[in-house]
């Protein structure tokens, strides 16, 4: 599991994780979002952040799992 949260930048996630880029391209969430938390910009364009959480944790887990 991933030590980043809803309280931590687009930004961060993309650095740690690129994987989770498509994810957020897909959702029109841009990393160049100024360092708002993943909640805040999610909550700025209607999405549910917990949601997002959910589906940038299985990329990373699904990509973990192919890369054992």
């Amino acid at each position: 599991m991933t030590n980043l949260g809803l309280e931590s930048s687009v930004t961060e996630w993309v650095i740690e994780y690129p994987e989770v880029q498509c994810v957020l391209d897909t959702l029109g969430i841009d990393q160049s979002c100024q360092g708002k938390s993943l909640e805040y910009v999610c909550r700025q364009i209607d999405l549910d952040p917990h949601l997002v959480l959910r589906q940038l944790h299985e990329v990373i887990e699904d990509d973990s799992a192919i890369n054992e």
